[in-house]
């Protein structure tokens, strides 16, 4: 018989707007992050085994969504393109990032009391 031992949490923390629409979510977040990483979107897509395209549809989904940019992009040349965030999707995923956290201890620990003795 399974006990409350072999259950586990997960927690999926996503942003929506007063209609309920998703406008940002752990994928967006993790995209974010390889960019960050790899300073380009091409490469995070690559690392994310994602195409090219749908990175770039993602990010500008999430830039109408949000009303700001996201990435600033240079084009390739000599040295390359890339991309870099924005100071204003640096300081959403920094949020995002700290309430993702948060809300993870918190479930866990609550979890952790409620499924404790089943």
């Amino acid at each position: 018989m399974k006990t409350a031992n072999d259950l586990r949490l997960t927690v999926t923390l996503r942003l929506l707007d007063d209609e309920g629409q998703r406008r940002f979510g752990p994928g967006v977040a993790s995209l974010l992050e390889e960019v960050r990483e790899k300073r380009s979107l091409r490469a995070a897509a690559g690392a994310m085994g994602m195409a090219y395209s749908k990175a770039w549809r993602i990010v500008r989904d999430a830039e109408e969504a949000l009303g700001y940019k996201l990435l600033n992009s240079t084009i390739g040349g000599r040295h390359g393109g890339g991309a870099a965030l924005t100071e204003e999707a640096e300081a959403l995923l920094s949020a995002y990032q700290a309430l993702r956290e948060e809300v993870a201890a918190f479930a866990r620990e609550r979890f952790e009391t409620r499924f404790r003795d089943l």
